[in-house]
């Protein structure tokens, strides 16, 4: 192969690569990414615009940008050089929108205070589960899908707006609650406590301790009881 030929190969082989790399990137989103918006509909839409928005770049953020009044260098900003996810981004604009704000502003109250996810800075915001401006939130999402030609199913809630409409209920995930988590804390530092004193917690490699007199109880071998933890989706 000439020498120009070469050079020309593997420039295309360079640019295909990267080209390639921007795209598996781009739609590598984290797998556990939870908004916890407070509101299951909400979340599973959150998700789909992930999977929208990570496929089709430019038409995500003209929609940004033309719609929510987003700053185009903000937008991308958010994407490449801090790593938002498309689904982050929407729902950071989409809330600026009904209050009035700028994008930036909730960006920034987000980068203040997430522990707690898109539900908790919402209602920081004002922006209260079952309030007139949480309903103008969930409406908003119809006409950007529609801007897409994306199709999507509403929930029972926005039916009124929407009667024509096919429609899914999602449910909401209960969230947790501060004592039960206080509670597990607890249980585990006395777990812990019990194993540095040398109490009544079982040692690795051996059996439950024998009655008195030396004898096991009848009916029990060494076999531990083990507890199963309970997954969610």
């Amino acid at each position: 192969m000439p020498h120009s030929l070469k050079r020309k190969f593997f420039a295309l082989t360079a640019s295909l690569a990267t080209l390639l790399g921007t795209s598996v990137q781009a739609q590598d989103l984290a797998p556990a990414w939870q908004p916890r918006s407070g509101d299951g509909w909400v979340d599973a839409w959150l998700g789909d615009i992930n999977r929208y928005g990570g496929r089709y770049r430019e038409p995500f953020v003209d929609e940004m940008v033309r719609y929510y009044g987003a700053p185009r260098e903000l937008v991308g900003e958010l994407l490449d050089r801090r790593r938002w996810t498309p689904g982050d981004v929407y729902y950071a604009c989409a809330i600026a929108q009904v209050l009035g704000r700028p994008c930036r502003y909730v960006v920034d109250e987000w980068d203040r205070d997430h522990a707690d996810g898109w539900g908790a800075v919402a209602q920081r915001l004002g922006i209260k589960p079952g309030s007139a401006d949480f309903h103008k939130l969930k409406r908003g999402f119809v006409p950007t899908y529609d801007r897409w030609g994306r199709p999507i199913l509403i929930d029972s809630e926005l039916r009124r707006d929407f009667p024509n409409r096919p429609f899914r209920d999602v449910e909401t995930p209960a969230p947790a609650k501060a004592s039960d988590a206080k509670a597990k804390d607890a249980k585990t530092k006395d777990a812990k406590t019990k194993d540095a004193k040398g109490g009544d917690a079982a040692k690795p490699g051996k059996g439950p301790a024998k009655p008195h007199g030396g004898k096991q109880a009848p009916g029990k071998g060494p076999a531990g009881k083990g507890t199963a933890g309970k997954g969610q989706d």
